[in-house]
């Protein structure tokens, strides 16, 4: 199985298919392959609903994107209750270090997007920062946010 994170434990569906271990994705309904990267999807998605008051119908997952030409993709993606994107969180493995190249990944994402909420997580240490777009300011939050303070 897959390692302990720092997020609470959850009960997921795992199957074993065509050798390969399977976890269901209650978001976008379907199993797909359990990578170090998709235990943390999971987890962070379910801390986001059952924690902090996710509506889990405001959440998509692996969303693309065109940056400079390119077909990216976005871990998570929040919305508003208008359906207008909130927040992106940026999943890696757990023997990923979250550092400098991390939070610029995210910050591309977020450059023509103007998000006004980014979280970057590898399942052991989280950190969530504020955009202010206007005065060009980033602010790191101490906690992630409950869906209504954002």
């Amino acid at each position: 199985m897959m390692s302990d994170l720092n997020l609470p434990a959850y009960p997921f569906k795992v199957i074993k298919e065509d050798k390969k271990t399977k976890i269901f994705d209650e978001i976008r309904r379907e199993f797909f392959v359990l990578t170090p990267e998709e235990w943390v999807r999971q987890h962070f998605v379910r801390f986001l609903i059952d924690h902090k008051g996710y509506p889990k119908g405001l959440i998509a997952l692996e969303k693309g994107l065109t940056l400079h030409g390119m077909q990216k993709r976005m871990d998570i993606l929040v919305y508003d209750r208008f359906g207008k994107p909130l927040l992106i969180v940026e999943c890696k493995a757990p023997n990923i270090s979250v550092d400098q190249a991390v939070f610029e990944q995210v910050g591309r994402y977020n450059i023509s997007m103007k998000l006004p909420y980014l979280i970057v997580s590898n399942g052991m240490v989280h950190y969530c920062a504020k955009i202010d777009h206007q005065q060009s300011k980033i602010e790191f939050l101490k906690a992630i946010p409950n869906y209504e303070n954002l």
